[in-house]
């Protein structure tokens, strides 16, 4: 296992995430937080604190389960657990920045499209990512990246989030590849 990032260094990216959505948007008043389970929730939890640090407006949050709109939901079959989906706030018009721990293939994103898009329509859509890892099957691209590290099929990444499980890190396990 190589640890990609530690607990100093996922701060140092949520608080730089922050500060970019911030940027790229003229009105943080428009934008919503949306994090897609499991740990894209800590993940936009700690995103919309930064936001309220350092601008003194707190963003509305949004948890997102993606289970029912997987596209291999039939061939997960009983072991696809539904977990609650909570959108307290309408996303009609408004810039909802989807958050997750790690952007691979894409299928997660596209599930999470699908899920906002059926709530209503948005004005925009941003995907907030603290490691993206290349390997796209689906034409899917965040715009806020925490760190870029390209990977083979064999290779994992785990990360770990203190709310989740009790440490903060990102490890790379090279499977068979090392």
């Amino acid at each position: 296992m190589k640890v990609l990032m530690n607990s100093a260094e996922i701060r140092q990216v949520v608080d730089r995430i922050a500060r970019d959505i911030v940027q790229k948007n003229k009105s943080i008043s428009d934008i919503v937080l949306v994090g897609i389970r499991t740990r894209g929730v800590p993940l936009a939890r700690r995103i919309g604190q930064a936001v309220a640090e350092a601008e003194g407006v707190n963003l509305p949050l949004g948890l997102l389960d993606i289970n029912l709109y997987r596209d291999d939901f039939n061939r997960a079959g009983a072991q696809a657990e539904v977990r609650e989906t909570r959108i307290p706030f309408a996303v009609e018009g408004k810039c909802v920045v989807l958050v997750d721990d790690v952007l691979y293939t894409g299928r997660t994103v596209r599930a999470a499209l699908d899920a906002i898009v059926d709530l209503g329509r948005p004005r925009r859509i941003e995907l907030a990512v603290l490691i993206d890892r290349g390997g796209r099957e689906l034409p899917i691209q965040a715009d806020f990246v925490g760190k870029t590290v390209l990977t083979s099929a064999l290779e994992n990444i785990s990360v770990h989030l203190e709310e989740i499980d009790g440490r903060d890190e990102a490890l790379l396990d090279e499977g068979d590849a090392a």
